[in-house]
């Protein structure tokens, strides 16, 4: 890319990375347009422009909206199919049955709609299926189950677009369907009323970075305005505000890690507003359990709500985080989050004896120069089937590779895996389907899941080498860290963090800005607690910030960090506040480090 400059000239840094700026030359004259136009900030000028935000485009972006972002939900292909099958549901009082899956995505998509169609008179059956004795999607068991309970109209929710055998036998038994989903479509799709995916081939809508819950919250949107011009709503059954279910959408779309950007970014924006009001009893429940401290964040989400929520999934209860966001009900909801805050624990127990293992396993695989094969297939007899997911990700975060974490039950195994950015795991996943190699799976580029033969593993981890490789070797080889800007710590104040913060929300696809203190000194540097770093970086002119690195105790970059005590060090890292009894202060988070030329 022209212009692309090596940022303080850092060609390897202490985690092997390359630091890039941002902006190459013409995002420089796009920042410096942005300033000139609207007198923002340099700082603001630069993050704006690196994550490709016009001079026109720059209001728009800083103050996102539902009303300026969401496109008419009619333009999602079956939409308006969907939408008349629930308008006669709901006119007619039909039993509606509502079928999500166990993550977060599953479980906010399902409130939203189960919560809708309550205000709109209807008493829908919420399933939520189990991980391990279920597994992911609709089966027939439970299918059989609601269509004895009375159920004449199925939602499926976060799944059911690849679920072809399944659904074309649940209708064939009178059932109608509608399915409303985001995951990759094939050519061929079930047999069901209507199905809404922003991802199915034949969808121009252009919204395939939504997650179920934003799909879901587009099709309330439909059916509540169908409801309006049909004169449903009346004073006795008043039209609900759409706008109090944006916080089960924020969150569903945070923790489904789908791009922050355009609709998505506005669900989630609009959405922290909501949250912070603490309407919904569920998540105030939650938030108390979690000891949220200060008002909620993507971080916030990501990290402490959506753990607790999909730790029922996980390893206890799937339907625990669908009924907490649905009850009205304070000593119920208080209930629900307690137990999700103890499963949560246990999960982090049970997640950090696996990942020892898998690592363990992992290093064997890669050599201690860790120059080994590209991906990285663990598996291991007893794991949890709930955890694997977290330790794939735990992997690939370390070793730089896509990996995948397996768990086997006798002869066969259960596994997910995670990927680097511009390595197709989804796509690779399917064709080892198609191959007989495994099971069952799918996914999408940067996540998947599969079922495989204890017999087959060894054939498909060849085949992920051979299908991979050149894609691994290239994102390894072009991995780097994109800085934004160099401050200095005198400069770390919470006015620039709120100053920052305007671009956000952050997250994937609108990255959180990186910054460099270049040259500052390592002022104090130790391990806290059994993973990460504390430090103090002391500028030229004395000033001291606060620092912290996740997850770098015993790496090159926590290593770095000891030795070079006392000495200076280009430090990149990210703001963030930290808040603690009322107090807030601001903290540095170590991403990476540099050693400066001559020192």
């Amino acid at each position: 890319m022209i212009g692309r400059r090596l940022f303080l000239g850092v060609e390897r840094s202490v985690s092997g990375r390359a630091w890039r700026d941002r902006l190459d030359d013409q995002g420089r004259a796009q920042a410096l347009a942005i300033g000139q136009a609207h007198d923002l900030p340099d700082i603001l000028c630069r993050i704006l422009a690196g994550r490709g935000v016009t001079s026109e485009k720059a209001p728009a972006f800083l103050e996102p909206t539902i009303r300026g972002s969401m496109p008419d939900p009619a333009t999602l292909t079956d939409m308006d199919r969907a939408v008349a099958r629930l308008v006669r549901a709901v006119e007619t009082g039909e039993k509606v049955a509502i079928f999500g899956d166990y993550d977060v995505d599953g479980a906010t998509s399902s409130s939203v709609m189960a919560l809708f169609l309550r205000r709109a008179g209807l008493d829908p059956v919420v399933h939520i299926p189990d991980r391990i004795y279920e597994g992911y999607g609709p089966n027939a068991e439970a299918i059989s189950r609601l269509r004895g309970e009375g159920a004449t109209l199925l939602l499926t929710l976060d799944c059911g677009t690849t679920s072809h055998e399944v659904l074309a036998a649940a209708a064939a038994d009178g059932l109608d369907i509608v399915v409303l989903d985001h995951h990759q479509a094939d050519e061929r799709l079930p047999p069901v009323t209507a199905l809404v995916n922003p991802n199915r081939l034949d969808d121009l809508s252009g919204l395939g970075h939504l997650c179920a819950a934003g799909v879901t919250f587009m099709a309330v949107v439909a059916l509540n305005r169908a409801l309006r011009e049909a004169g449903f709503w009346r004073p006795d059954l008043p039209e609900p505000d759409l706008m109090h279910f944006l916080d089960l959408v924020a969150l569903g779309t945070v923790a489904d890690v789908v791009p922050l950007v355009g609709l998505n970014r506005a669900f989630v924006a609009r959405g922290l507003s909501v949250l912070r009001k603490r309407e919904n009893v569920g998540l105030r429940a939650l938030m108390d359990a979690a000891k949220l401290d200060g008002p909620p964040s993507p971080y916030h989400l990501g990290f402490l709500l959506g753990p607790r929520i999909n730790a029922g999934g996980r390893i206890g209860d799937a339907g625990l985080g669908a009924r907490l966001m649905m009850t009205e009900d304070s000593l119920e909801a208080t209930r629900i989050a307690t137990e999700l805050d103890r499963l949560n624990r246990e999960r982090q127990t049970v997640e950090q004896g696996t990942l020892a293992q898998a690592e363990a396993e992992a290093l064997a695989e890669v050599g201690p120069q860790e120059a080994g094969g590209a991906v990285i297939v663990t598996a291991g007899v007893g794991w949890h089937s709930g955890v694997v997911g977290l330790v794939a990700a735990r992997l690939k975060e370390r070793f730089k590779r896509p990996a995948f974490a397996i768990a086997f039950t006798g002869d066969v195994g259960t596994g997910s895996g995670r990927s680097l950015a511009g390595v197709d795991l989804g796509a690779a996943v399917r064709q080892a389907v198609a191959d007989g190699l495994l099971v069952k799976g799918g996914g999408h580029a940067m996540a998947a899941g599969i079922t495989v033969a204890k017999g087959r593993l060894a054939e498909f981890r060849a085949f992920l080498e051979e299908r991979l490789g050149k894609a691994v070797e290239k994102a390894r080889r072009e991995d780097g860290l994109d800085i934004d800007a160099a401050i200095t710590a005198q400069a770390v104040r919470p006015d620039l963090a709120a100053m920052i913060e305007r671009a956000g929300p952050y997250g994937s696809g609108n990255p959180e800005p990186v910054l460099v203190l270049p040259s500052h000194t390592i002022a104090y540097a130790e391990p806290v607690g059994t993973a990460h770093l504390r430090a103090r970086l002391r500028g030229g002119d004395g000033k001291v910030v606060d620092a912290i690195a996740f997850r770098a105790n015993g790496q090159p970059l926590g290593q770095a960090m000891i030795e070079r005590r006392g000495k200076p060090m280009h430090v990149a890292g990210s703001l963030s506040v930290d808040r603690w009894q009322g107090q807030e202060r601001i903290q540095f988070r170590i991403l990476d480090a540099a050693v400066p030329d001559g020192t």
